[in-house]
């Protein structure tokens, strides 16, 4: 395991002056007694500092623009993220730039050196499909890089992350239709082998077989498309039907589009939400609120994901330690779910 890197903050602890003394006697700031910078500077040797390149050619070129990567700007949940990272980035005195990767590692790394070139100060990269294979790949772009729920299961160690606890949310959808008396259960997922899909299915068996129930295969149904998703609302749409004959009377749906989808499939079939079946869905996006019935789903902390991610990469261009964060979504109960009619 790689050692952390001695930080700023690690040097004015142990000489017992503020992170900007520290900074400003490493700079050889005339602010600072020459006694104090040359005793911060011993202590920085004798800690093995190393400054960070980035973070010196920043001090004097700063562009004052940050890179963001989405998966797409047609995404709702992505609107509140992108809102919160303003918000931090806007007080900061940041102009934000957008781009899109689509759910493609070559969209994505052409988006991350396409920022690169034009000399971002930082790069914030949502749903990446970069791992610690890639990590050669992206060794030449000095930029800082923080990533916001990372889709893959081995996530580089030299960037920091903020993520959600997808396997908590799906203990809470789960847990919340049985709960209701529901015991036939089904998970309708996406194909893409993304990170937060396999942590999903796996909360939502696990929440199952600790309740004393064994899930049908049939139980759970997955999109084919297993590299790329083009409409998870027409996946909702397409699954519904199959696994509804299959027996579920509830359902947790991967995400609040794909939980869209299986309601405008009920809609169609005839079947009543939620008197015949209870959906819930995943992200709280405000559509989530409007749709008939509205719709019962495990809400992520949007605005706060991208606060605090947006928060982290200041941090980190300012040499301050940083501590990678994991949030907990809740749930928001809503007229999508009940009671399972028991016949008989």
């Amino acid at each position: 395991m790689s050692k952390r890197k001695i930080s700023i903050e690690d040097i004015a602890r142990r000489a017992g002056v503020s992170h900007s003394t520290v900074s400003r006697a490493l700079r050889d700031n005339s602010l600072i007694s020459p006694q104090v910078r040359e005793e911060i500077k011993k202590i920085a040797r004798e800690m093995n500092y190393v400054p960070n390149a980035v973070a010196q050619s920043l001090q004097n070129k700063r562009t004052n623009t940050i890179g963001v990567v989405v998966t797409s700007i047609a995404d709702p949940f992505f609107a509140e993220v992108v809102e919160g990272i303003e918000q931090v980035a806007r007080a900061a005195g940041l102009s934000v730039l957008l781009s899109t990767s689509h759910r493609d590692f070559e969209q994505e790394v052409a988006a991350i050196d396409s920022f690169h070139r034009r000399r971002v100060d930082g790069i914030l990269v949502a749903d990446s499909r970069i791992s610690k294979h890639h990590t050669q790949q992206l060794a030449q772009i000095a930029v800082p890089i923080v990533f916001l729920n990372s889709q893959t299961q081995e996530q580089p160690e030299m960037f920091h992350f903020v993520a959600i606890d997808d396997c908590l949310g799906a203990r809470l959808a789960v847990e919340h239709l049985l709960s209701l008396g529901h015991t036939s259960i089904g998970y309708l997922g996406v194909g893409d082998r993304s990170r937060s899909n396999q942590l999903r299915l796996e909360g939502y068996r696990m929440t199952l077989s600790e309740a004393g129930l064994s899930p049908k295969t049939d139980w759970v149904a997955m999109s084919d498309e297993e590299y790329g998703r083009t409409n998870d609302v027409a996946i909702g749409q397409q699954l519904l039907p199959t696994l509804f004959n299959n027996g579920v009377t509830g359902i947790f749906c991967y995400n609040d589009m794909v939980a869209v989808g299986a309601m405008l499939a009920c809609q169609e079939l005839g079947i009543s939400v939620p008197q015949d079946l209870s959906l819930v869905g995943f992200d709280g996006i405000a559509l989530s609120r409007y749709v008939t019935p509205p719709l019962t789903t495990v809400c992520q902390p949007m605005l706060e994901l991208g606060r605090s991610a947006m928060q982290m990469l200041l941090d980190v261009l300012q040499e301050k330690s940083v501590e990678n964060l994991v949030l907990s979504p809740f749930l928001v109960k809503r007229g999508s779910t009940t009671e399972p009619i028991i016949n008989g």
